[in-house]
This record gives C-alpha cells, sequence and structure tokens, in this order.
C-alpha cells in the first residue's frame, strides 16, 4: 500500500516527527537511540515512529534484538512535488537583486545609503 499525501503531510505536521527525521538524516539509529534526546516515554516515541512508517517516511527493521529506523527520502518526493506547484515566484537571487538595485537607483551610495 503506498502511504498518501495526507498520511505524509500529517507525520510532518508534529514537531517531534520532524526532529526524528532530522537526526534520522545523519544514519540509521537504533529505536532507543532515537528515545534518547526527548522527554517522553518509549512508548510515546514508537508511536511517532509508526506514524512515521505508515507515511513511508521511515523504515524500522529489527537486527538481533534491537530496532533500527532508517530515514526513506523518497516518501518525501509526492510532497515536495504538490508544493512545488504553489512556486509561482522565482526565487530571488541576491546578486541579480543587487545589480538590479545598483541600476534602478545609481545614486545611492552617494547619498549614504
Amino acid at each position: 500500500m503506498t502511504p498518501t499525501l495526507d498520511q505524509v503531510f500529517a507525520a510532518l505536521a508534529d514537531p517531534t516527527r520532524r526532529a526524528i527525521l532530522a537526526m534520522l538524516l545523519e544514519d540509521d539509529m537504533a529505536v532507543t537511540d532515537v528515545a534518547d534526546p526527548f522527554e517522553m516515554s518509549l512508548a510515546a516515541i514508537s508511536k511517532h515512529l509508526n506514524v512515521l512508517t505508515a507515511a513511508g517516511l521511515i523504515s524500522q527493521e529489527k537486527r538481533g534484538r534491537v530496532k533500527w529506523c532508517k530515514l526513506e527520502p523518497e516518501a518525501m518526493k509526492a510532497a515536495s512535488i504538490w508544493m512545488q506547484g504553489f512556486g509561482q515566484f522565482e526565487p530571488v537571487h541576491l546578486d541579480a537583486f543587487e545589480r538590479f538595485l545598483a541600476l534602478e537607483l545609481p545614486d545611492r551610495d552617494e547619498k549614504g545609503g
């Protein structure tokens, strides 16, 4: 079953889950290591991990007695594509903007600004 865009955005809506994803950018982590920086129970972290797994944002695998979490960045692709549809404006390129200002306001340096 492919996670829906709604599941991905619902998972990303929570700051704890976003923090977990940021941690997993570095490397795979054991569930206990994921839980370490948070002031909540292991059961609460497990619920967050289950939401992230259901959304396809992470995968979990058991290695021996330890459960490991791995980031699955491909799952954010659909959300990223959807959000890019709202990118109606080009990003500001500061060098080009500075050149524009120099042309439009040629006397700005003379006035101390």
